[in-house]
């Protein structure tokens, strides 16, 4: 981030207008206003993407990097634009600008179900998206990055190039039909070679040309396995994560707050705290308190040592008070009926099934813990932090600091793990506090593993009732019935300090968008009214309606007598051929069709998530009482595989996420108090415990879709799906570890 700040009157600047020294391109020139993030001398430029001096070429992102690859892609389509050698590429993160927003967020909003979405919307989608500037909707999130940046990033890409040829002809007295471009330099058909750093001068006096980006014929990165410039530095110990970030005169702090989630604090005693030698204050935050010591280690000592009085947690104190408040939920009206097919109250004939399923409230347990570093001169808060929405991350601690959110600079550093807990404020909140009540001294707050355990935003809990009928083979009714808490409501108010107000999407999100045929086919969401803090989880409602509404599927395939993925197979042909196709790539990988041997089982999902549909088959094995998951077999469509090793790393890390849930992921609730700490007892997949997974990815589907939650949703129901293949028996309720015996 230092380098922003320092940016020469002889550094060229990719956006959209010329600045001294240099050029701005880019494609959005139209739209003025939008202050230059980067910071040079003189001038303004919009969605500022490039920075070339003499040093080269510096790629400038919006999307922060949490180990999804996104920054790497991103780059890649700009360097495929500017004929750029991959090795010389640089990267950094951009800093809070609307030059950033991201649009693609708000097409998920759009009615109906994705793989249907008619292309009047997609454009309409496409048109509105720039309100997400003014929103200040700079967001890593929604398995958008790659959606919003593909075409946005090359035509900025096409633009430069074309303007710096364009240069390169005037000064050389040439047509630019004869000029071409490589390494980083225009070339002559002379053999002259003018480098980007030499042309920056005159094409900051031209007006950016318009061009269209290549296509992908003539791609030389995009569409290959790049290595990611971000790796070497992981590798090495040298990247910069929240937790690594050290300022002269640092002190450090750990935090202690109120157990009952949304809690009052009404009295402590420092006294324990300030006894340990290096605990040098301790600082009352509202629900909670702050120690601040020479170290973390010491600072979490101090606060675990604080003894506090905690006021009673604002919802049902116990598991069995949160599910009876979920099953009431039914008692009430529909929050929404976003899909309603046919008629389901209709007499359909056939085999009657029905079945309840109950899924538990879910930590992220990111594996670094929450945390940011804050400095406060008596004005401007300054703040380096892990974060997934630089804007939210301002707008809170401005909040907390008591300041104005346009004095709040926000510093976002790589993330060790997002998961959609990072689009959070609380922890940048927090920092702000502390560095409020200590002007004039940098501050690194450091979350415990069991603070961040017990203070998360936890992916909802949900029961959902389903009723299906079957007929000549084929499902002729499904009909489901889904309560949760409001997500939509809560996270999104706490997000855009707006109210949310409408149905909420993501009680019934991965159960009513799903490409099957079915010819009376309801989704009714019920919102629970439950005070306990939700947030967006990896997938989202799609983690738990993939759950129930795969695991129903292949109870209604079983009913009629049918093949899961036949009976699958069949519903989706007629919908979509991009869920037909995972679905046939994973019947082959696996050889489904194939006698198994003896001991095994088999399960096949299939969910359509964030633009992209993911079959995954899971076979699982007995060893002694003891199940082993044993492999994986997992086919994806995201349209347009731009990196395929980056792409099949994310659908192999989203089912182990999805696995390490499915089998152990619980949060449960005692005296309104979270009863899981750290991993002992909220555990994951590790990698003895993980199948051998093989990843196909394929082209059909006409449009780009996600590719860092996609993967999560089939994991749960596939499995659930092999157990029930191995041992007969239907698992209905979250996690598996209570009714299985697993090898870890």
């Amino acid at each position: 981030m230092s380098r922003l700040g320092k940016i020469t009157r002889r550094t060229l600047l990719v956006g959209s207008v010329a600045i001294a020294g240099g050029v701005a391109f880019g494609v959005y020139q139209v739209k003025k206003g939008v202050p230059n993030p980067l910071h040079p001398e003189t001038g303004t430029a919009l969605n500022p993407f490039l920075i070339i001096d003499a040093d080269g070429v510096t790629i400038v992102t919006g999307r922060a990097e949490m180990g999804q690859g996104a920054q790497t892609t991103l780059a890649a389509c700009l360097a495929e634009e500017l004929n750029l050698d991959w090795s010389s590429v640089r990267l950094l993160h951009g800093p809070a600008s609307g030059a950033y927003y991201n649009g693609a967020l708000l097409e998920g909003a759009l009615p109906g179900p994705d793989y249907a979405r008619p292309e009047w919307q997609r454009t309409l989608a496409e048109s509105i998206g720039v309100v997400a500037r003014p929103l200040k909707l700079q967001l890593t999130g929604g398995s958008t990055s790659i959606r919003d940046g593909f075409v946005r990033l090359r035509l900025a890409g096409a633009s430069a190039r074309e303007t710096l040829k364009a240069a390169a002809a005037r000064r050389l007295g040439v047509a630019v039909a004869t000029l071409s471009t490589e390494g980083g330099a225009v070339l002559g058909a002379d053999g002259t070679r003018l480098t980007y750093a030499e042309l920056a001068a005159d094409a900051a006096q031209m007006t950016p040309v318009q061009a269209e980006p290549r296509p992908a014929s003539d791609w030389r990165l995009l569409g290959t396995a790049l290595p990611r410039p971000d790796i070497p530095a992981k590798v090495n110990g040298t990247a910069a994560f929240g937790i690594d970030t050290r300022l002269p005169g640092m002190k450090f702090a750990s935090v202690k707050r109120s157990p009952r989630l949304g809690g009052t604090m009404q009295a402590f005693d420092p006294a324990p705290a300030l006894a340990i030698p290096g605990v040098e204050r301790v600082i009352d935050i509202g629900d909670g308190v702050a120690v601040v010591a020479r170290n973390t280690w010491t600072a979490i000592q101090g606060a675990q040592a604080v003894t506090c009085d905690w006021g009673p947690a604002p919802y049902p104190a116990d598991d069995a008070g949160i599910t009876e408040r979920l099953l009431a939920a039914f008692d009430d009206s529909p929050d929404s009926t976003m899909r309603d097919d046919g008629d389901a109250d209709s007499d359909t004939g056939g085999t009657m099934i029905e079945a309840e399923y109950r899924l538990p409230y879910l930590a992220h347990t990111t594996m670094e813990p929450m945390n940011a570093t804050a400095l406060f001169d008596g004005e401007t808060l300054e703040l380096w932090s892990p974060n997934q929405g630089p804007f939210i991350q301002a707008r809170a601690a401005a909040e907390a600091a008591g300041i104005d959110p346009g004095n709040v600079v926000v510093h976002t550093t790589f993330l060790g793990g997002g998961f959609g807990r990072r689009i959070e404020s609380d922890y940048a909140a927090v920092a702000a506090k502390v560095a409020r009540a200590m002007p004039g001294t940098p501050v690194n707050v450091t979350w415990s593993r069991e603070e961040d355990v017990t203070h998360d935003f936890y992916r909802p809990a949900a029961i959902a009732r389903m009723k299906g009928a079957v007929s000549g083979g084929r499902a002729v009714l499904f009909d489901a019935r889904i309560a949760s808490p409001g997500l939509m409501a809560q996270a999104g108010g706490r997000m855009m300090g707006l109210p949310m107000a409408g149905p909420d999407r993501a009680i019934v999100e991965g159960g009513f968008d799903q490409p099957y045929a079915i010819p009376n086919y309801r989704v009714r969401g019920y919102r629970a009214d439950l005070a306990i803090p939700v947030g967006f989880w990896r997938s989202v409602g799609a983690s738990h309606n993939g759950f129930t509404h795969e695991s129903f599927i292949d109870e209604l395939a079983h009913a009629a007598g049918q093949d899961p993925l036949a009976f699958r197979l069949a519903m989706a042909q007629g919908e979509s051929a991009a869920a037909a196709g995972v679905l046939e790539a994973v019947r082959d990988m696996s050889g489904w069709d194939q006698p198994k041997a003896p001991g095994t089982g088999r399960g096949v999902a299939m969910v359509w998530s964030f633009g992209t549909p993911v079959a995954q088959v899971i076979e699982v094995r007995d060893e002694g009482g003891a199940i082993r998951i044993a492999r994986a077999w997992i086919a994806a469509d995201v349209g347009i595989p731009l990196d395929p090793g980056i792409l099949a790393a994310q659908m192999e890390g989203g089912m182990l996420y999805g696995l390490s849930a499915a089998v152990h992921g619980r949060i449960s609730f005692a005296d309104g108090m979270v009863q899981q700490q750290n991993f002992p007892d909220y555990d994951a997949i590790r990698m003895s415990g993980a199948p051998v997974t093989e990843v196909r990815l394929l082209a059909n589907n006409p449009h780009i879709g996600g590719a860092g939650e996609p993967g999560t949703p089939p994991a749960a129901p596939a499995l659930a799906n092999a157990l029930f293949d191995l041992t007969g028996t239907r698992a209905r309720t979250l996690p598996l570890d209570g009714q299985f015996t697993f090898v870890l």
